[in-house]
């Protein structure tokens, strides 16, 4: 079933500047029916920043450096649990049970993990504690472990979360438009091209960005997250840079002598597979925040802040969601306050919605349906052609 993203043209409901705010996916050559699909505004909001600060409760800005632990513990405990399990549990197991035993491990091991990269990342927001050092230790240790670049990282998500939403200034997912594109996109949009696509960047696309800013934005110059002198980072910056560069070697020793006392396959098993997890669902997630048919993104005409940071998308991921912290469901409210820590997000987010009204955006759609789609459907950025404001743009994927 081919789908396809079309204008409503039957009495639309109008957003700025006149034009129609719904689009539809809907099937082409018969069958199925039709999605609709609300665009998010894009004009100046009627509220402000304040004004929604002042709707949430006074206490969802507090961070606890006890609770925070408390969460990082539990999460370690069971990240623990699962290694030990796997440790001694797996291979006494009668063949052939290790083989659906395994891939359990993994998978579990994986989002449990995976939690523990959000609470790293919140520290990178100083959301951790109201100590800024202790934020940066615990975010090192736990980053590096995860063999993520800590400081080099928070210094272009913290770009990131300043220019969110901007096709000149953003630093990831930066939708490219239709004239900028390579030319085999096309013939990748087929579902053997699009699924070979979706695994390759789910499986390298984390690695590929710190390595060679593969999908940031654009530099005069080659941009790595390992690169202390690299035009990601500014001359205050760099020493911090070499700290991170510093961490990920001490723990790449640390795993080099694990493998020679245990084995390269035994750490793949144990670490490489779940680390792959990881990734897969850190690419998944930030991913289905910024893309989707309805955002819109902006040139330097048309980006502001505050549209820009509303330019984001809340997801479902179901029982996972508290795995991760709720990063999934609660990601408009963290782009608006980025210190708040994760345990007071939904609290807030549910204080800020009958202020957003139309301009806070959540999708339910299962995430692995939203990949599928978004791959399929948002491949280049261009205004609309019948509309005066050039500065925004729309996911489109018609070649």
């Amino acid at each position: 079933m081919k789908w396809k993203l079309k204008q409503v043209g039957d009495q639309p409901a109008m957003g700025a500047g006149g034009r129609s705010n719904i689009a539809s996916i809907k099937p082409r050559g018969g069958g199925g029916g039709r999605v609709t699909i609300r665009r998010a505004p894009n004009s100046k909001p009627p509220f402000t920043l304040s004004a929604l600060k002042q709707a949430i409760p006074p206490h969802c800005f507090q961070r606890s450096l006890l609770k925070s632990f408390i969460y990082l513990i539990y999460d370690l405990t069971l990240a623990s649990v699962f290694y030990f399990s796997a440790t001694y549990i797996i291979p006494t197991l009668a063949y052939p049970l290790p083989l659906l035993a395994w891939p359990i491990y993994w998978a579990l091991q994986g989002c449990i993990l995976t939690g523990v990269w959000v609470i790293a990342h919140e520290c990178g927001h100083h959301a951790f504690s109201d100590y800024q050092r202790v934020d940066d230790t615990v975010g090192l240790i736990l980053h590096s472990f995860l063999l993520v670049p800590y400081f080099s990282w928070k210094y272009s998500h913290r770009r990131h979360h300043s220019n969110t939403g901007s096709l000149d200034r953003d630093e990831v997912f930066v939708p490219k438009p239709k004239s900028k594109i390579s030319w085999y996109s096309k013939y990748l949009n087929t579902p053997l091209g699009r699924l070979g696509s979706l695994i390759v960047t789910l499986m390298l696309g984390w690695p590929l960005y710190l390595l060679f800013n593969a999908s940031g934005r654009p530099y005069d110059r080659f941009a790595c997250h390992y690169d202390p002198n690299g035009p990601i980072f500014s001359s205050r910056e760099r020493a911090q840079v070499m700290v991170s560069d510093l961490g990920l070697i001490g723990v790449l020793f640390l795993l080099y002598k694990v493998a020679m006392a245990k084995g390269l396959a035994w750490l793949i098993c144990i670490y490489g597979v779940p680390l792959l997890v990881v990734n897969g669902f850190l690419v998944t997630i930030t991913y289905l925040q910024h893309t989707h048919p309805s955002l819109p993104h902006y040139d330097s005409s048309e980006w502001d802040w505050l549209k820009g940071a509303l330019a984001t998308m809340d997801r479902d991921y179901g029982v996972i969601n508290k795995v991760f912290h709720n990063i999934t469901d609660t990601h408009v409210a963290h782009h608006l306050f980025s210190t708040m820590p994760h345990y007071h997000a939904m609290e807030a987010t549910k204080a800020i919605k009958p202020i957003l009204g139309e301009y806070y955006q959540f999708d339910g759609l299962p995430f692995y349906k939203a990949l599928w789609r978004e791959a399929k459907e948002c491949l280049y950025v261009e205004p609309d052609e019948d509309s005066h404001e050039k500065g925004v743009f729309w996911y489109k994927n018609q070649f």
